[in-house]
């Protein structure tokens, strides 16, 4: 704890020196209300387009940040009572066709010609939203948090259209107010778009960003002006119902296949322009994908992310608070075993300094696993200080319902009464972003705790267009329990300072390259070292967008339980036992421009008991521009340890169709076979999305023991959604 009261001395300096005028507050676009009815076609023949306010002269962000970009790029907006309104010309700098991987809704950034838009509707350069689409119309749409981190599993309501040209893409949107967040009477919302064209390699916006830090970068916005407050969308209530059939079997059950029959709704309701409560009666997530499987070599769970949407919305309030590793709330651990009955979430802003967050969920019994019925409450509070930093709090509980542990059966398993967890925390971001970093506290409480549940935590961050480095202190006490949070392990002391340096040559292939250093080391309780990983890196980037990387690394590992270094054969190395090895890697992946691109990388070196690991790992993608993308990853591991162990090898194969007949019109199929944990599972969804975030979803999930080759389970599921504006 005696590094807590340093690092927040100097976090509040640093954040004092953010009272600055806003970076780019000379870049302002001036908005007014339509002259004429907009039809959005990607035609711009309307008078409101023609005497419209022009931001062009966009900036070069990469290959250099030093000039005007050579892709030219004008945007224009406007609004009526209903929508905000973009069209946008992206002009060719040079013959041949744009560049996309497909149509598929959200898209990657990097394989794709695309223009986006990034606001900030509270001008507060640190949450707001992006809109945008790629050069055959796809539309990307996500929340932004933490001053330019996305979330593209948000979805909401809005219509676009590209229409392209000999020498020109042009992209038009009207966006529903009731579908943003925004406060009620301000007239400057921080804005900025961003270019990317691919034949070119330019990454250009309207308001300069250091090539450091993303596009989305909302310290660096520009400012859009309106000639009067934004409308207010009034009544602002949304019905999603949904309808759901389907089949499942287990083979191993034996019975005859099992037939789904439910209803369900969601509703968003708008309790002021800033500030959304969000309900749920018998959720089903039935269209959300399957997670990707990985080759699980760690002595810890993994982390997979929040997919469902009625988690996201705002979701950074809650899951955003702590690190990776160290999250008193992660929205994934509810629900997974036993069905939502309802639920509640308030999010938002109250005004520009405050935000909200406060979630109310209830699952139901699970008699096969003795799980009681229980209730997940959070709630959160977040204020702005200075620019760009925040002061947030977080309080978590989870309780089971009428339960007492007492009186199970010896033979059934056992849970707790209620966890909870308790925290503060501050979050450093300079104005000109330089300066990042977090102090944070937990505490949690549980039946028969003994002892403090306590963690903490800080980091600090500096990022300039060469020199970057990051330190990082956690404690985490042996009995810190946070039962609806991610904390894959406890009593635990730990350090990570990394530095790294990137030269910019004037060259005609490289863009950057240099080292990066980085250590993470690991103490019990008690003082004694347990864990080491230092690792050297270096790194090409090409103009190309190409990357090549090279790394050397050495661990320490003294263990602190029984491990199976295999994660499967369940033959464990005993507690206590001290392991170090070296290990040598590269990786290489190819530019995005080309039909066929592909990433490869392969590791060699030493493994536990004075064994060996060797490891190589491949993506390939092939796309028929804009309608089929193939792609095929393969991940393979030889392992060589001393008896009971031997030489054992794993695969993880997985290959993936991607066709988008339209944009509303999409089929996903792929296939994992993981030898690791002995499955093969097969699962395709049909998304038609008839109507802006409406959708009709089939889906198919199929799961079987490689060999001998037979059936686990399957599951075909029909599923209508409907959004529905009150």
């Amino acid at each position: 704890m005696r590094c807590l009261p340093f690092c927040l001395v100097a976090f509040l300096l640093l954040g004092s020196t953010a009272l600055a005028q806003k970076i780019n507050s000379a870049y302002r676009l001036g908005i007014r209300e339509i002259m004429d009815p907009i039809t959005v076609d990607g035609r711009m023949d309307e008078q409101t387009w023609k005497e419209a306010e022009v931001a062009s002269h966009f900036f070069m962000i990469t290959p250099m940040d030093t000039s005007f970009s050579k892709v030219q790029t004008e945007v224009r907006m406007a609004y009526d009572a209903q929508h905000l309104y973009l069209v946008v010309i992206n002009h060719h700098a040079m013959a041949g066709p744009y560049v996309v991987e497909s149509l598929r809704r959200d898209f990657n950034f990097g394989k794709n010609d695309n223009f986006l838009v990034f606001m900030d509707p509270f001008d507060d350069l640190t949450n707001g939203f992006t809109f945008g689409a790629n050069a055959a119309g796809a539309q990307w749409d996500g929340q932004m948090y933490n001053g330019g981190a996305v979330d593209l599993s948000w979805d909401n309501k809005w219509v676009s259209k590209v229409k392209n040209y000999e020498d020109k893409w042009v992209f038009e949107a009207a966006i529903p107010f009731k579908s943003i967040r925004y406060k009620k009477g301000i007239t400057e919302w921080g804005i900025n778009f961003s270019r990317l064209d691919l034949k070119t390699t330019e990454k250009s916006g309207w308001a300069p960003v250091p090539r450091q830090f993303p596009s989305a970068s909302l310290a660096y916005t520009g400012t859009l002006v309106w000639d009067r407050p934004p409308p207010d969308p009034g009544a602002n209530i949304s019905l999603i119902p949904y309808t759901l059939g389907g089949l499942s079997r287990t083979q191993s059950s034996g019975e005859k296949p099992s037939l789904r029959s439910e209803i369900g709704l969601d509703a968003k309701v708008s309790l002021t322009s800033s500030l959304n409560l969000d309900l749920t009666l018998n959720p089903d997530f039935s269209q959300v994908e399957v997670d990707r499987q990985v080759t699980n070599l760690d002595r810890f769970e993994l982390f997979f992310p929040e997919r469902r949407q009625f988690f996201l919305e705002n979701g950074d309030v809650f899951g955003g608070f702590g690190y990776s590793t160290l999250r008193p709330f992660f929205s994934r651990r509810i629900g997974l075993n036993a069905p939502i009955q309802f639920g509640a979430r308030l999010s938002g802003k109250l005004n520009k300094d405050w935000r909200i967050g406060a979630m109310n969920m209830q699952t139901g019994e699970v008699d096969a696993l003795g799980l009681p019925a229980q209730n997940f409450s959070v709630m959160a509070l977040q204020r702005q200080v200075g620019v760009r930093s925040n002061i947030g709090a977080l309080v978590v509980n989870k309780q089971s319902l009428s339960y007492d542990p007492l009186t199970v059966p010896k033979d059934q398993a056992r849970y707790s009464t209620f966890n909870r967890n308790v925290g503060l925390e501050y979050n450093l971001a300079s104005a000109n972003n330089l300066w990042t970093g977090k102090v944070m506290v937990l505490k949690s409480f549980a039946p028969n705790a003994i002892g403090q549940g306590i963690a903490h935590a800080a980091n600090l961050r500096y990022a300039s267009g060469n020199l970057s480095w990051n330190c990082q202190h956690e404690y985490v006490s042996k009995n810190f329990t946070a039962e609806v949070g991610f904390v894959p392990r406890t009593g635990y002391y730990k350090l990570s300072p990394s530095v790294g340096y990137r030269w910019f040559p004037k060259s005609e292939r490289i863009l950057s390259h240099g080292p990066e250093l980085n250590s993470i080391l690991y103490y019990n309780t008690q003082g004694d070292h347990t864990d080491n990983t230092t690792y050297a890196t270096y790194s090409i980037r090409f103009r190309s967008q190409s990357n090549f990387l090279a790394w050397a690394a050495y661990d320490f590992i003294k263990l602190q339980r029984a491990f199976d270094p295999t994660n499967s054969l369940g033959v464990t190395l005993p507690s206590g036992s001290k392991h170090h090895w070296t290990a040598y890697g590269m990786e290489y992946t190819s530019k995005p421009q080309a039909n066929f691109t592909y990433a490869l990388s392969g590791r060699m070196g030493g493994y536990y008991a004075q064994g060996k690991r060797y490891n190589v790992t491949t993506d390939l993608g092939y796309r028929f521009q804009p309608y089929v993308s193939l792609a095929l990853s393969a991940n393979f591991n030889h392992i060589e340890l001393p008896q009971p162990w031997g030489q054992t090898q794993f695969w993880l194969v997985g290959p993936r169709v991607d066709v988008t007949l339209t944009n509303t019109l999409f089929f996903t199929g792929f296939l994992q076979y993981n030898e690791q944990i002995k499955n093969i599972n097969l699962n395709t969804r049909f998304q038609w999305r008839f109507k802006p975030a409406s959708d009709l979803f089939i889906v198919y999930t199929d799961n079987y023991l490689p060999s001998p080759f037979s059936m686990k389970n399957r599951s075909l599921v029909l599923k209508f959604t409907y959004w529905w504006n009150v």
